[in-house]
């Protein structure tokens, strides 16, 4: 059986798996305008629907996915994780994120993506990881920054885009000698 992972809480936030008990929130900013706006369309809700139970499939297989953001107050923000994506037919992992939009422009997804670089750092590293953004998506582009990310390719096997492949290879934490 995979080990689930989830991150560490942050500042701000904290992570948990989504459960179809997510659906009203998640088919609210999946099926937001201005959240997907870099999506071919938003999301309905038995699309929404769809998401939460790949993502379910994906803690079972991976150990790993998009979890949902919230507050530590239980407000919900959004969802940020790792997952299985692939550019030019070369699969890899990807910090994804999206928030909110009353919740945008805080630096949230940001701090929610740090903490999932912290958990590729603690189980995976060292390893590449990718934030694969359509190329007119200037917020999402600056996280990846902010992460450290650059630009290193350009993904041309999607249909219907070219888009920018952000990385950065992930070093594990220095080990105290012993």
């Amino acid at each position: 059986m995979t080990r689930r992972l989830l991150p560490q809480p942050t500042t701000r936030l904290r992570f948990r798996e989504m459960t179809t008990s997510d659906l009203d929130e998640m088919a609210a900013m999946l099926g937001d305008p201005d959240v997907m706006a870099f999506y071919p369309a938003p999301k309905t809700r038995a699309e929404s629907l769809e998401w939460i139970e790949r993502m379910q499939e994906r803690y079972a297989r991976d150990g790993h996915a998009l979890w949902v953001i919230e507050t530590h107050d239980g407000e919900f923000v959004g969802d940020c994780g790792i997952t299985w994506q692939s550019y030019n037919d070369t699969p890899v992992r990807e910090v994804g994120y999206h928030v909110v939009r009353r919740f945008q422009r805080r630096g949230l997804a940001t701090e929610a993506a740090g903490a999932c670089v912290e958990l590729v750092r603690r189980e995976f590293a060292p390893t590449l990881l990718t934030a694969i953004i359509h190329p007119e998506n200037a917020a999402s582009r600056s996280v990846a920054e902010h992460l450290g990310m650059t630009h290193i390719d350009d993904d041309r096997a999607h249909p219907w885009i070219v888009r920018t492949v952000m990385g950065m290879t992930v070093e594990a934490a220095d080990q105290p000698s012993r």
